[in-house]
């Protein structure tokens, strides 16, 4: 089973969001068995707490349930246990890199390379914004997870 870990600053925002989206894309393309995926945060700002309800928000209107998501923090174990480890910005990418053993830097890119269509690097932090901010997430996370479907289809994403 490829695993995919997805990581932003407080795992409120950014990555539930992403790990939601993806999770309800693998169930409507039969790959749920194939593909298992979670998110955490660089920091232990929010552990415990449900995705930010701005997020459930704009996500439930999209058809995505982010309610049973729980934040975590990055542990030295996400590294061993994931094939791929997805940072929403170019922050949390430098981040995890330095928190990451030599053997797992080659698993740690940003998510936006899988929507290259997109114009952005980053998926912008929408917690100090308004609905319009989480609207955009959404949106840069829908085309990112596309280009991520895509790409576990074509078998480019294999387990390590």
């Amino acid at each position: 089973m490829l695993k995919i870990l997805f990581v932003c600053t407080g795992n409120i925002c950014r990555s539930p969001t992403a790990e939601g989206v993806l999770r309800h894309r693998l169930e409507q393309e039969g790959l749920s068995d194939q593909v298992e995926t979670l998110s955490a945060g660089t920091h232990d700002y929010h552990v415990g707490d449900p995705p930010d309800a701005r997020a459930q928000r704009a996500a439930k209107t999209r058809g995505y349930d982010l309610s049973r998501l729980r934040a975590r923090q990055v542990s030295p174990d996400h590294f061993r246990d994931f094939d791929l480890v997805l940072a929403m910005d170019r922050s949390h990418q430098l981040a995890l890199r330095r928190i990451a053993p030599p053997e797992a830097q080659d698993r740690i890119r940003l998510f936006m390379e899988f929507a290259p269509g997109a114009g952005e690097r980053d998926v912008p932090d929408p917690y100090y914004g308004d609905a319009n901010d989480f609207e955009l997430v959404l949106d840069l996370v829908e085309a990112g997870v596309e280009g991520l479907i895509a790409a576990i289809k074509r078998g480019e994403l294999a387990r390590r």
